[in-house]
């Protein structure tokens, strides 16, 4: 079976996370896995008169990637999402993190001196007699 089309979803992962998505089903080897495009964690910033706004965040932050593979075992619950609000405020991070991943200077050499933390703490240290 192949990929079934994409949908927009907030996704409830057994582990309590809740992520919302650009979702794409398939099934491979009798089992159902979800293709998970630029999952977003939507918190709810509060003030002193209730509900101000929100906060979106990458559901994983130390990752570029932008798809990722759910297992449908590990999924509590699923809802498709029609709710314009949300898919407008999704959309705008998924340009916005393009945007600033096209942005961003390549690491060179010539950025500056590279050390291993041997010679670094040696420099440094050398440094701090000094003074």
């Amino acid at each position: 079976m192949g990929i079934e089309e994409d949908f927009y979803a907030t996704l409830k992962l057994k582990t309590g996370e809740e992520i919302f998505a650009k979702v794409a089903a398939t099934k491979e080897d009798d089992r159902t896995f979800l293709l998970v495009t630029n999952p977003i964690i939507v918190a709810e910033i509060k003030g002193r008169s209730g509900v101000m706004g929100y906060k979106i965040e990458p559901w994983l932050k130390t990752t570029r990637e932008d798809m990722f593979i759910i297992n449908i075992d590990d999924v509590l619950t699923m809802t498709e999402s029609s709710d314009i609000e949300m898919i407008s405020m999704y959309q705008a991070y998924c340009r916005d993190s393009d945007k600033t991943r096209k942005n961003q200077a390549k690491i060179s050499r010539k950025m500056g001196y590279l050390a291993n933390v041997n010679d670094a703490k040696e420099i440094l240290e050398k440094i701090f007699k000094d003074s």
